[in-house]
């Protein structure tokens, strides 16, 4: 009887292990079609999307000067201050267009002044800078000096008439009106201008009533090293310590040590400092966006009797722990809070997901452990597999496409040649990880469930191991938390929400207190709800992240064909299997125990093809009139080595892009111009070496002249206490924008003086690659003489002049680049025949169209 009764409880429990399971025929009826895995990725690529159109694309209705008002903010008045300064055409620094750009800012200025209310103050000025000089330590312009001279700049003080006070608690708003030398800058920023002047027209109608003045500033020199912002920061009133809040930011931040709001633009990056930069690309609202943003936080700050205190306070106790986390919801509402919040919200979370994942291994025992590290390899197969086979793809293009980036002009096309190589990778490691995870729980089901059939057993497997894959994501994306938080990165709040959400979903509808009880099939509401808040917060964050990053390829190559061609594709590869693996990694999981994972697997491999066709037939170019590739063309006048004056510089115009790739295509238009282009084609243009390009002396010794030549003289050379010290004269003829270049191997430190005043002083000099580079910008009226005295290392090359001539390659002390805002013949023909789907790209580093090179070699006094 024991036995039978043993025998009959058996035969009862067993049912209800197969009926919580559904197994054997049932098996079929519940695995995950295709259909229904594709309309997931469907769904989700879509709310991604809408996320990002939503978030980035909804904009506010642009408003007339009717509809604005008195007091309000109009785009289509500050779209006709952007008009009119963008049909000045380039208005660089020094230039007739940047003088007439200025007295329209004045004039408007003005305007605004005779029609503020009655119980406002408005202060007009326009600020001359004569001459000096500034040292950044961070970013690009470590190692260098920049210097200015001759600048002006627009001061628009708004003040109330009877509140004294408020003259000596301003809040700046910044901008610069000039431009490179390729654009006519409607967005950088011929557009943050017309802002400016509207802003301060409706701010005149309301500053009767505010505690602090506001102060707009119309600065010069911005392109050429932020030189205006710094010009005023350490004249004017900020000798004083009477501004209190600011923007243009690094020179405010860094050299006044200002807390402040940095406004700019991300959409389009591609035609950033070309010519391309036209009005046509403002979208319409975007004016009125930022507008009504500035109007509101100026309104507010402005009227606050304790704005500007507590901004000091705050300036004065600035820890990590006090800086802001803020982010957007849509585009709609704004959340703010404490570095200390966030630290302490995200330690509380971290804890929690520690203990709970403790407690729930430690119940798990040994067999539970193993099935943790197993999903947590998975996460690394999958990142692995992710990042290889897109960058094999990043690889090949350079190979078979007209251009080694050829999807510059269209990005949706990453999609399909990274982004679907990248989502099959990440699969294809995940599984990996899933069905190691089924061999190990094989053994342990074979050992604590022998009474589950076969079918039931795999059944159940596969169950598990989809629920261990998922819960993955929870560690992935629990590293990712305590890495921010401990770094106090302000975005961890994504991962914040990454894993709190899903896991939050995955406790509420999946999770069983009984572990005696066999797991069951993951409900797709789980995945839609526990996806739901991740994707709006930052499904368009990463559309927008690659969207810039594909357009900052066209200027990537710094020192051009300095950069392997396939190394913008492999950046932008990366960057979209890193976001895949981690978006994906909920969504994969349901993909594993689908009968139709090939059929999803082809569907990628087919979209990956009809993306490749479209870029290597041409069928879909890969750059465009509005989206150009950078080409610049540079009449080069080259005195380097000429030390005695007797032979003739050596003249001829040079081809180079900043954008990845041979100039072949280009080529082809210029057939009959004689280039010749390899990497032999090297030209020092001191701030940056051309590694690759070409060459042409096809009539290239017409359009300038020898004594435009700028000229290194050695004054003297002597030797006290030890210490040699030289004494060179510079003459840059002509130019009055120039680049020179200090050999820090050589020199310990140097000083730059200008007939008495001395404009740089000794100490604090830093180096890149053994370089300390001088840049100068300044007006028609900026002196062309300067004197430079060097301090030679005790370390320094100890050659004979003799061993010097002898020697192939002997070092330069100083290198010199004068750049003249002139278009010669040559260049003029040149510019012409170029493609329409060419460009030439400007920056502060960047040569004018005609540029003249000379140095001096180390050895060149030594005796």
């Amino acid at each position: 009887m024991p036995r039978g009764q043993s025998s009959s409880m058996s035969t009862r429990e067993k049912p209800k292990v197969d009926q919580a399971v559904d197994p054997n025929e049932d098996n079929r009826k519940h695995r995950r079609g295709a259909y229904l895995l594709l309309g997931l990725l469907i769904v989700f690529l879509h709310g991604s999307w809408s996320v990002y159109r939503i978030q980035f694309g909804n904009l506010p209705l642009p408003l007339d000067s009717k509809q604005a008002g008195k007091r309000g903010f109009s785009e289509a008045s500050a779209l006709e201050h952007v008009k009119y300064l963008t049909s000045l055409g380039p208005h660089p620094v020094g230039s007739d267009s940047l003088d007439l750009a200025i007295q329209y800012v004045y004039a408007v200025a003005e305007k605004i002044k005779t029609t503020a209310q009655w119980e406002v103050d408005v202060q007009l000025e326009l600020f001359h800078t004569d001459i000096g000089a500034n040292r950044l330590s961070k970013g690009l312009f470590k190692g260098k000096t920049l210097l200015y001279s001759d600048l002006k700049h627009v001061l628009l003080r708004v003040v109330p008439k009877y509140m004294p006070e408020a003259e000596e608690n301003l809040i700046l708003v910044s901008s610069h009106i000039d431009t490179v030398s390729t654009t006519e800058g409607a967005g950088d920023c011929s557009s943050c201008v017309g802002v400016m002047l509207e802003l301060a027209r409706g701010v005149a109608q309301w500053a009767h009533g505010f505690k602090s003045g506001v102060l707009f500033l119309f600065n010069t020199g911005e392109e050429e090293g932020l030189d205006g912002a710094h010009s005023f920061i350490t004249q004017d009133i900020f000798r004083s310590g009477a501004i209190k809040s600011a923007t243009d930011f690094q020179i405010y931040q860094e050299v006044g040590g200002l807390p402040g709001l940095d406004f700019a633009y991300t959409d389009t990056t591609s035609v950033y400092h070309t010519k391309n930069d036209k009005i046509k690309l403002l979208k319409p609202g975007s004016l009125q966006h930022i507008g009504d943003n500035m109007l509101a936080f100026l309104l507010h700050s402005a009227a606050s009797p304790n704005f500007l205190k507590n901004a000091q306070q705050q300036k004065q106790e600035n820890t990590e722990q006090n800086k802001a986390v803020f982010f957007d919801i849509l585009g709609k509402y704004m959340v703010v809070y404490s570095q200390r919040l966030a630290t302490m919200f995200h330690n509380s979370i971290i804890l929690q997901s520690l203990l709970i994942w403790g407690t729930s291994l430690l119940m798990g025992g040994c067999s539970g452990l193993v099935s943790f590290g197993l999903s947590c390899l998975g996460i690394i197969l999958m990142l692995i597999f992710s990042i290889c086979l897109p960058v094999v793809v990043a690889f090949i293009l350079p190979h078979i496409c007209p251009f080694p980036v050829p999807y510059v002009a269209n990005p949706w096309l990453i999609i399909g040649l990274f982004g679907s190589p990248a989502l099959l990778g990440a699969f294809i490691g995940q599984h990996i990880g899933f069905n190691l995870l089924k061999r190990h729980l094989r053994c342990v089901y074979s050992r604590t469930k022998p009474g589950l059939t076969h079918n039931t057993r795999e059944y159940v497997i596969d169950l598990e191991a989809e629920r261990w894959i998922f819960k993955s994501g929870f560690v992935q994306w629990l590293i990712v938390l305590i890495l921010g938080t401990y770094f106090k990165v302000g975005s961890s709040y994504i991962a914040l929400i990454w894993l709190v959400s899903p896991a939050f979903a995955y406790g509420f509808l999946e999770a069983t207190l009984s572990p005696v009880r066999l797991p069951k099939q993951l409900k797709v509401v789980t995945l839609v709800l526990g996806m739901a808040a991740p994707v709006v917060s930052s499904a368009g964050l990463a559309v927008r992240m690659a969207d810039v990053i594909v357009g900052s390829i066209v200027r990537v190559d710094r020192n051009p064909g300095g950069l392997p061609d396939w190394l913008g594709n492999v950046i932008v590869a990366v960057a979209v299997a890193i976001v895949i693996c981690f978006m994906f990694v909920y969504l994969l999981s349901y993909v594993h125990i689908s009968g139709d994972k090939r059929t999803l697997g082809l569907l990628l491999w087919i979209f990956f093809g009809l993306s490749l066709a479209l870029v290597t037939s041409g069928i879909v170019p890969a750059f465009t009139e509005d989206v150009a590739r950078s080409v610049n063309v540079v009449h080069i006048v080259d005195a380097t080595g000429i030390d005695d004056g007797n032979r003739e510089p050596l003249s001829y115009i040079s081809l180079f892009s900043n954008t990845p790739g041979k100039l072949t295509k280009e080529l082809v238009d210029l057939g009959d111009e004689e280039f010749f282009c390899g990497r032999n084609m090297t030209t020092d243009f001191v701030t940056f070496t051309m590694k690759y390009g070409c060459w042409s002396y096809k009539d290239s010794s017409t359009g300038w002249s020898k004594s435009e030549v700028p000229t290194l003289r050695v004054e003297s050379d002597s030797v006290t206490d030890s210490a040699r010290q030289t004494v060179i004269s510079v003459d840059t003829k002509s130019s009055t924008r120039w680049s020179l270049g200090i050999n820090k191997q050589e020199i310990d430190d140097f000083t730059v003086q200008v007939d008495s005043e001395k404009l740089v002083l000794l100490g604090d000099k830093t180096e890149v690659d053994g370089w300390h580079t001088i840049q100068f910008a300044g007006g028609k009226n900026s002196p062309t003489k300067f004197q430079l005295t060097l301090y030679w290392s005790n370390t320094a090359t100890k050659t004979s002049r003799r061993e010097a001539k002898e020697a192939s390659d002997v070092p330069l002390l100083v290198k010199l680049r004068t750049d003249v805002n002139r278009v010669t013949p040559q260049v003029t023909n040149v510019l012409e025949k170029l493609p329409r789907w060419s460009t030439p790209f400007g920056k502060s580093t960047s040569p004018y169209t005609l540029a003249f090179l000379t140095d001096l070699p180390v050895n060149i006094f030594r005796q």
